[in-house]
């Protein structure tokens, strides 16, 4: 954890806090010496066969077999998205 000091003439001395996961906190100087370490909660438990069920996926979804997405929608945007971009790079002036 990574800590910084910072003070001004008007308020109180407070520090700022980075967690671990990036959070920026500004916290007082009091409220550091009164508390009392807290115990983080247990991970929750993870089946290393299943990628869909990681901690850090987020917007993966489990599908029912059979149900997945095809491959041709993606080759289908990346036409679809080609082509919008050709188009619009074909009015702009200037260019031989």
């Amino acid at each position: 954890m990574a800590t910084q000091q910072t003070s001004s003439s008007k308020a109180a001395p407070t520090k700022i806090v980075t967690t671990n996961t990036g959070r920026i906190l500004r916290v007082n100087a009091d409220e550091i010496a009164g508390a009392s370490p807290v115990k983080a909660p247990a991970p929750a438990v993870v089946h290393a066969s299943d990628p869909a069920r990681r901690a850090d996926v987020l917007f993966r979804v489990r599908r029912d077999e059979g149900h997945e997405l095809s491959p041709w929608w993606m080759i289908g945007a990346f036409v679809v998205t080609s082509g919008l971009v050709i188009l619009l790079l074909s009015g702009v002036p200037g260019i031989a």
